[in-house]
C-alpha cells in the first residue's frame, strides 16, 4: 500500500521487483485488496503485451493512513 500510495499507479511487475515477492504472493495480496475496495485494477495492453496497473482508492488510503496511526499509538504506549 506504502508503494501505491507515493505513486499514481504502479504495473504488477514493477510492484514484484519492489517487493521481492512471488506472482503468487503478490497476486493473492492484490485480489484480497481489490475485494475490499482498497485498490483499483486496470488490465491493458502495451502492443500485444497484456499490462495490469495498480492504484489505491480513496477508501485504500483512508484504511492505510487509519493503520499506520493504530501502529503509531500503539508504539507510543509502548514507551
Amino acid at each position: 500500500m506504502s508503494i501505491l500510495l507515493v505513486n499514481e499507479e504502479v504495473n504488477f511487475n514493477d510492484l514484484k521487483q519492489m517487493l521481492e515477492v512471488t506472482d503468487g504472493n503478490l497476486a493473492t495480496h492484490l485480489v484480497n485488496l481489490e475485494e475490499n475496495g482498497y485498490i483499483k485494477v486496470h488490465k491493458g495492453f502495451i502492443g500485444k503485451k497484456t499490462n495490469t496497473t495498480y492504484a489505491v482508492t480513496k477508501s485504500g488510503e483512508k484504511a492505510f493512513t487509519d493503520h499506520i496511526t493504530a501502529l503509531e499509538n500503539m508504539i507510543k504506549g509502548i514507551k
